[in-house]
């Protein structure tokens, strides 16, 4: 089949003809041939070296042959030009991109858009100034008046800007201007062709560019704007679209543009935010957050609030062919299909101040307008506070008193409509909350089941406000039917309702927390009926507000007559899931809060939750390197979970988990776990060893070294923002280590020194917990060996002290003092240049509760009062501010 390269390739009528015989079985519906096959077949012939020669000449040039074909050779062609390209000669690569250049006007559409993607991938891997042939065509099809090779070029340019908008805007030997000055007075002009087509694409591409703002887009601004005011009321609904998604962009990220025009598109904005098209409405509907977030002036909305609020919440009534109303019908009597199951994503533990707030409001993730709408009305409440009451609540009470069947969808959005403005309006809706929350509580029993799910979200909205009023007995009335009324839609036979009460519940718990222990034994037996009679989907939410509720009440569930209710079916269900069924996550997540909340409570089930997590690792570690011999396929997220379970046993039993330890492989598995090429793995991993240190560090001495040197690895690293999180619970875990092994952890302190040192000197750029944690540690070294950092210790004094300012009073900080003032008393002359500082870190302490500490930082300002004489002393204090020199009076200074 191969031919000598030339310019005048051509093909071997055979070879022709099987590839086409080949890519007509691939696409045909009717074809016996195996599919697979062909497909093997295919890449084989890829390995020929001119096969890509043979398609692009089915694709350009067979025009007997069926388009399907020719686009499906252009594919193929397209899919190996990724790989191959770069290794092709350069004269078959010449023949290609010679055949493609008098098609991009192909007289059928699916070649030209065939042809433009295939320019698309070659400008994508070899540049533009590869092809200058390529912008002399595209030039000379846009200035045609050919319909055919305007859509043609716009097409394959679309598709440039798209994938690579760059390359436009990049200086080409052998032209005066870059390639983006030459297309955007073409594309302007195109955005009032009589074709909507070619409106179309000329401002999706135009689009691509106002992220990346090129020199040429900037000095044409009022160009483009005038050419965006002209399409805005287009016929076409694709165009329109665009325009609001061009609005939306340019408030995102150069809003002093639209400065002159933001009455206009304000008005503009709100006008097709009612478009029948919903699409379009979506596309308007998105500049509202837009511009509320980009912190632009109030001022400019304020006047179009009284007409914007209505349009939203007529928006925020469900549309009829939302997906919602189908699976609203859902019985709970209907088991999950594996595709109802949403991808859970576990979050591996984190030690320090910053855990991720995940916010779960969403009750279901297709984003709609309806979705959008609320989303908009929630950060116009956030802007404008109260003031949007009094154009909201006429609306809404006059969509609560529809009446009938009809009217369910309207009395659902005005709920819907409460809990969006429940945090931003709640200064204006307090004095109310009594009533709003008993006009809420009938609605939880309401015939139609959304109206159930919203009245949930929505009182959960409320839950931080109802459990502040319930200190006194009317407030604790109101929260116990809220309690109460959730509880018994967690029991409700319908699906969507469940998902929402226990959601909503979740919420309630987190707020209540130790106010539910009076309620304990009703709670859990609604949670637990729940757990009986659910479907898997639902289960995990059940499983998620057992654990929330374990997490609020915590040693409060120590009780035999709560565990007798809350463990036999949890472990029955425990013992009835496989070692790779994935529906053990959020279980071993619920366990890890319930080992917590009921500390060495929980000895009674230890020994079996503790043997499995081992277990799992064990299976997971060998199906990683052999999934046929184990039969288990590897998923990390099995040992991430029960790495973090065997974390909450250690916290919760203490040093109760001595004997489960000592005879298990535990430490060789966590070794192993530490050196694991997953990130999240080994966070999870150096989170356990942290607090397996704190309670039986003895156990894991024998690899000690081993598990100091991989810790300091995570700690010096050119890839430390992408893995801050391995480096904060390594880090942390050497502290831990340090305080238990005291000199033995001598070998690596000045290793991981130097690695600290500069995360503190780089503070701005590094997350809270991570520099929390890096001057904790640095403490403990300097604490347990003074002799060896004191004698650098004037290389980061100052960046030290200002990150021992920002840490709260606990048992942490002070070992981190302890490890100042063992510093300050082998090297004294090693702080002075950095005085000031360490007096403001002493400053920030609220007050410290060990004596001897106390006495210790006394006795260290004594020293230094004492060293500096002649009024030096004062000077330095003289440099302090009012509130320090106040905190510094406590320790008689």
């Amino acid at each position: 089949m191969a031919a000598p390269a030339s310019a005048s390739w051509q093909p071997q009528e055979e070879g022709l003809k099987e590839i086409c015989g080949l890519l007509e079985h691939q696409i045909s519906h009717s074809s016996s041939a195996d599919k697979s096959q062909i497909w093997q077949q295919l890449q084989h012939y890829s390995q020929i070296p001119d096969f890509n020669n043979y398609l692009v000449f089915i694709l350009t040039r067979t025009k007997g042959k069926s388009v399907e074909i020719r686009q499906a050779a252009g594919l193929l062609l397209k899919n190996n030009l990724r790989n191959a390209y770069k290794s092709m000669t350069m004269a078959y690569q010449q023949f290609i991109k010679s055949e493609l250049l008098p098609c991009i006007g192909a007289a059928d559409r699916h070649i030209r858009s065939t042809v433009g993607t295939i320019i698309s991938v070659i400008v994508q891997i070899g540049g533009i100034s590869e092809w200058p042939e390529l912008l002399q065509a595209l030039v000379t099809c846009l200035d045609s008046n050919d319909l055919n090779h305007m859509e043609g070029a716009m097409d394959a340019l679309s598709k440039i800007c798209e994938d690579i908008p760059q390359v436009l805007d990049s200086d080409v030997p052998g032209l005066s201007d870059r390639p983006i000055k030459i297309f955007l007075p073409r594309f302007y002009h195109f955005f009032q062709s009589p074709h909507s087509s070619l409106r179309k694409l000329a401002l999706v591409s135009v689009n691509q560019y106002i992220m990346l703002m090129p020199a040429a887009l900037y000095a044409s601004m009022n160009q483009y704007l005038q050419g965006l005011f002209i399409l805005a009321p287009d016929p076409a609904s694709e165009v329109r679209k665009l325009v609001c998604a061009a609005f939306v962009q340019l408030i995102e990220v150069r809003p002093f543009f639209l400065e002159p025009h933001f009455r206009d598109v304000i008005d503009y904005i709100l006008q097709v935010n009612k478009d029948g098209d919903h699409e379009v409405a979506l596309e308007a509907c998105e500049f509202w957050s837009a511009y509320c977030d980009a912190q632009l002036p109030p001022e400019n909305l304020r006047e179009f609030l009284p007409r914007l609020i209505p349009v939203l919440l007529s928006n925020m009534v469900y549309a009829d062919d939302d997906e919602s109303l189908v699976d609203a019908e859902e019985d709970e009597s209907l088991p999950d299909r594996d595709q109802d199951l949403k991808p859970r994503f576990h979050a591996s533990r984190i030690h320090g101040s910053d855990s991720l707030d995940d916010d779960d409001d969403d009750i279901v993730n297709v984003w709609n307008l309806r979705k959008c709408s609320a989303a908009a009305l929630d950060v116009l409440s956030n802007v404008f506070g109260d003031e949007i009451l009094p154009t909201l609540l006429p609306v809404v009470q006059g969509k609560l008193s529809a009446t009938g069947d009809e009217g369910w969808k309207d009395r659902e959005a005005a709920v819907l409509a409460l809990g969006a403005v429940a945090e931003g309006c709640i200064n204006g809706l307090y004095p109310h909350l009594s009533q709003i929350v008993e006009f809420l509580i009938p609605l939880l029993d309401d015939k139609f089941p959304l109206i159930r799910s919203i009245s949930c979200w929505t009182l959960s909205r409320f839950s931080k406000y109802i459990v502040q009023e319930s200190g006194h007995k009317k407030g604790y009335e109101l929260f116990d039917k809220v309690l109460m009324g959730l509880l018994r839609r967690i029991l409700d036979t319908n699906k969507r309702v469940q998902e929402a009460a226990c959601s909503a519940f979740a919420t309630l718990e987190e707020e209540a927390a130790e106010e539910l222990a009076p309620r304990l034994e009703i709670i859990l037996q609604h949670l637990m009926c729940a757990f009986g009679k659910y479907q898997r989907r639902n289960l995990r939410i059940v499983y998620d507000a057992i654990g929330t509720l374990a997490d609020a009440v915590g040693a409060e569930l120590d009780q035999p007559t709560y565990l007798e209710n809350l463990m036999p079916p949890l472990i029955g269900k425990w013992q009835q899931l496989s070692n790779s069924d994935k529906d053990l996550f959020p279980l071993l997540e619920c366990f890890t809060s319930i080992a917590q909340a009921l500390g060495p409570g929980f000895s009674q089930f230890a020994e079996p939750v503790f043997q499995r997590c081992i277990n799992i690792i064990q299976s997971q570690l060998v199906a990683k390197v052999d999934p046929i011999s184990i039969g288990v396929p590897y998923d990390k997220e099995f040992i991430v979970c029960s790495l973090d379970l065997l974390s909450g046993l250690a916290e919760g039993l203490g040093s109760g988990i001595q004997s489960l330890v000592s005879q298990s492989s535990l430490r060789d598995l966590l070794l192993q776990c530490c050196m694991d090429d997953a990130s999240d793995v080994r966070q999870s991993a150096f989170a356990l060893l942290g607090d397996l240190a704190r309670v039986c560090a003895v156990h894991l001495h024998p690899r000690l070294p081993e598990f100091l040197d991989v810790a300091a690895k995570q700690l010096n690293t050119t890839k430390l923002k992408e893995t801050v999180s391995v480096a904060n619970n390594a880090c942390w875990a050497i502290g831990e280590l340090a305080v238990k092994v005291h000199q033995e952890i001598s070998p690596v302190v000045m290793t991981v020194i130097s690695c600290l040192v500069p995360i503190l000197q780089h503070s701005e750029e590094l997350n809270k917990s991570l520099i929390e944690n890096s001057a904790i540690t640095l403490g403990r070294l300097a604490w347990v060996c003074p002799e060896l950092v004191s004698p650098h210790m004037e290389h980061f004094m100052q960046s030290w002290c200002i990150a021992l300012s920002t840490i709260r009073d606990d048992i942490e900080k002070e070992d981190a003092f302890r490890g100042l003032c063992a510093m300050a008393r082998a090297n004294p002359s090693g702080a002075l240049s950095s005085l000031v500082f360490m007096c403001k870190a002493i400053a920030s302490w609220h007050e410290i509760r060990s004596k001897e500490l106390h006495n210790e930082v006394c006795q260290v300002l004594h020293g230094y009062k004492q060293m500096l004489r002649n009024g030096t002393w004062d000077e330095y204090m003289s440099a302090l501010e009012p509130p320090v020199k106040e905190k510094l009076s406590k320790y008689q200074v």
